[in-house]
């Protein structure tokens, strides 16, 4: 199926082309028996789009959700067993009470009967944050699975508080590494400090929107900062990232924040980024439509409506972004297809998704 061309900038390596409108988009996956892309709309609802016959259904058997500020349905990921077991996991904003919210994580089963319609059948919550947030923001709730299938990992942000990022007694402002079923891992570097310090991996961060292993096996994060301060993270096993006793950026009042130093004691950003890009979600290439940035990272980004690519270098925690390609609007997803082109969507109410593939 042909979509409809998009102008981009004459410089772009990319020729795009638009395969339909979705509401308030947040995440984009392709499912990998059949190609098709699931795509999360915020305020609870979820779409599929086959782009073999172009037909587009929908998804039931979703949780209910917050839909307010950055809050609503957020990612979805298909098990690493999937193409046995169907098992998917998906991650929303949820009621905790008294006018409060958590980032929550749950699984069941995808069954797709029906040409235009697939449900999640016996969702469970395996996972949320330990305590309920008045703010409307910051929930993260990207997952991810470690190369091996063994472990998932998930951010979770700081629910604009600041200082519960730098307090083990809770999991904000964390990324938390636990078996398939939601339990705290073994070996996770706080375990003989209880629950539910026995999840975290990484603290000391904000909002965590990227979160993606590179060919490596080493896992990254991408997060946003406050006045300034994006950045890029290497996540090493009980790193403490500094936020808020440390950031690039400053607080949106003004106050400044400390930047890092060699000397201070936490993890550093392989890169920083100010002004912000605000980014959204990323990946590390690995086809061969566009062969030349094998191995690096692609950003969406919703601030300089563009996408970045980076290249990084683990052992060395660097990074430098390479490019930035331009598009007409705020980007919020970014996922490779089997065939090595790029998809991505556009953030807000008529966020289109857009099909990449090279220029020439």
């Amino acid at each position: 199926m042909a979509g409809d061309p998009v102008e981009l900038q004459d410089a772009s390596p990319f020729a795009a082309a638009s395969y339909g409108v979705f509401a308030e988009p947040w995440a984009l996956e392709f499912e990998p028996v059949t190609g098709a892309i699931f795509i999360t709309e915020k305020a609870g609802t979820m779409k599929f789009f086959e782009p073999a016959s172009g037909r587009l259904g929908t998804v039931t058997g979703l949780p209910d959700v917050v839909y307010a500020g950055q809050g609503g349905l957020g990612d979805f990921v298909f098990a690493p067993d999937y193409a046995d077991s169907g098992t998917v996991y998906l991650s929303w904003a949820k009621d905790a009470g008294n006018d409060t919210a958590v980032a929550a994580v749950g699984m069941g089963t995808l069954v797709c009967e029906e040409a235009g319609s697939c449900r999640v059948e016996g969702l469970t919550e395996i996972w949320q944050q330990s305590r309920g947030g008045e703010r409307r923001g910051h929930y993260s709730h990207r997952i991810v699975f470690s190369p091996d299938g063994q472990y998932l990992f998930v951010s979770s942000g700081d629910r604009q508080e600041q200082t519960p990022a730098q307090d083990l007694s809770n999991n904000l402002g964390a990324i938390v590494r636990l078996n398939l079923d939601g339990t705290p891992a073994a070996g996770n570097p706080f375990a003989d400090q209880g629950s539910p310090a026995d999840q975290i991996w990484t603290y000391g961060q904000r909002n965590l929107l990227g979160l993606a292993f590179d060919p490596s096996g080493q896992l990254w994060e991408l997060e946003h900062g406050p006045a300034g301060g994006d950045e890029l993270n290497r996540v090493t096993r009980g790193a403490n990232y500094g936020w808020p006793t440390r950031s690039n950026g400053d607080n949106y009042n003004g106050d400044d924040i400390p930047d890092h130093t060699p000397d201070d004691g936490f993890a550093k950003p392989a890169i920083s980024w100010n002004p912000v890009i605000a980014p959204g979600g990323m990946t590390f290439y690995g086809g061969e439509m566009f062969a030349d940035w094998q191995g690096q990272l692609l950003v969406a980004n919703l601030r300089t409506t563009s996408i970045s690519r980076i290249t990084t270098d683990a052992a060395a925690n660097s990074a430098d972004e390479a490019a930035r390609y331009e598009f007409p609007n705020r980007l919020r997803d970014i996922a490779e297809a089997p065939d090595g082109s790029l998809w991505v969507i556009e953030d807000g109410e008529e966020g289109r998704l857009l099909r990449l593939t090279p220029a020439s």
